[in-house]
């Protein structure tokens, strides 16, 4: 399909050319989401808008997944003991 309208592009940070992009084509009735690396298209998904729908709820699931704190418990006397040895390599 071609680049037939602008998009939108999210970069990876990990470089390498690596992007998403997400695509209305609405004369179709589907968006577009294509993975890039190094300026080429290496693949492309075809959504309709409910599956686009499904994804968008993943998305911030997974946002509101990364936004809860982590709890962090302190190791007990004997967890705090293990490590200590192992540092000291007995």
């Amino acid at each position: 399909m071609p680049l037939t309208s602008p998009g939108r592009w999210i970069r990876d940070p990990r470089g390498e050319g690596r992007a998403v992009r997400v695509s209305a084509h609405a004369e179709a009735g589907f968006l577009v989401l294509s993975t890039w690396k190094a300026g080429a298209c290496v693949s492309t998904v075809h959504l309709l808008p409910e599956e686009a729908a499904d994804l968008v709820a993943g998305v911030a699931d997974g946002l509101a997944e990364l936004a809860r704190p982590v709890e962090v418990t302190a190791p007990d006397a004997a967890e705090r003991g293990s490590v200590l040895r192992l540092l000291r390599g007995r």
